[in-house]
């Protein structure tokens, strides 16, 4: 990958990991469904007016996505990270790397080698050995919902690449706008107190849904569906083992945790991991 591209991978990992404190502020202040389902419709008003309209062979694609993306993989994280802790969340998220590769392999046939495949499993190791530090107990249903967000990503990743490449603008803005009437009926029929959110609601909560909209969904998936336009799924999907890494940090900057010895372990190998993945393998000779 050339450098401008690693340097936007590290970037969308970067933004997402520090999302994870503003959904966690903001679904404190209002019901997790109805506050993704406020975040797609404000990416939809800012983007669809300006983007171009999907064209007939795009548009059963697009919905795809937006069913895996958004009601799946959002929903689901949204719910999860709510009933759960951030750190939590943040570890079990990582599965969709590992997700991906598979599913890239029999449906895009992009064999990951062996070098890929040896990172993977080290940034993996990483992974656990954070999962390790923040000590995950207790009620099991948030992490499933977290691991179903995170499998429902990795099919969204897989659409992404298989139909693209899609401007990505036009790709976010579109998928948005199919997104919301999916929360908005699941927010109906699972949750209560929207309109009594939007009163009671304090600037923490708008300040964490503007850097959603904005920071994570607007510039990090923009960045994020480049990527997949241009890098084998190989390339770029090893780079969201370094989402825990930064939501971490951003967790002990943010939210008052502490950094253990197992956290500076698992995220060294976490990055090292990654790194190993960025190395092609050497042409034979003929």
């Amino acid at each position: 990958m050339p450098a401008i591209q690693i340097i936007c991978a590290v970037a969308v990992p970067l933004l997402w990991g520090y999302q994870f404190v503003a959904i966690k502020v903001g679904v404190s202040e209002f019901p997790p469904l109805f506050f993704l389902a406020l975040r797609f419709l404000v990416i939809a008003l800012l983007l669809v007016p300006f983007v171009a309209r999907p064209t007939r062979q795009q548009l059963g694609p697009i919905a795809a996505i937006s069913l895996f993306l958004g009601g799946l993989n959002f929903g689901l994280f949204y719910v999860g990270l709510g009933l759960g802790s951030g750190s939590m969340s943040a570890v079990a998220y990582q599965l969709a790397t590992p997700f991906t590769v598979l599913l890239a392999w029999p449906l895009l046939a992009e064999r990951p080698s062996l070098i890929t495949s040896a990172g993977v499993v080290l940034a993996f190791a990483g992974v656990v050995v954070l999962a390790a530090g923040t000590g995950l107990s207790g009620n099991a249903l948030p992490l499933l919902l977290v691991i179903g967000a995170a499998f429902a990503f990795a099919v969204s990743n897989v659409l992404t690449k298989r139909y693209g490449p899609f401007d990505p603008l036009m790709l976010m803005g579109w998928s948005s706008l199919l997104t919301v009437p999916q929360v908005l009926v699941m927010s109906l029929l699972l949750e209560y107190g929207q309109m009594a959110s939007l009163a009671t609601a304090d600037g923490r909560g708008w300040l964490a849904l503007a850097y959603t909209i904005f920071i994570g969904g607007i510039v990090g998936f923009s960045l994020w569906f480049w990527l997949i336009g241009r890098c084998s799924m190989g390339r770029v999907a090893p780079f969201g083992l370094l989402l825990p890494v930064f939501a971490l940090i951003s967790s002990v900057l943010f939210l008052g945790e502490q950094m253990t010895p197992k956290l500076i372990v698992g995220g060294l190998l976490a990055i090292s991991g990654v790194a190993i993945t960025q190395v092609r393998p050497r042409a034979r000779p003929t």
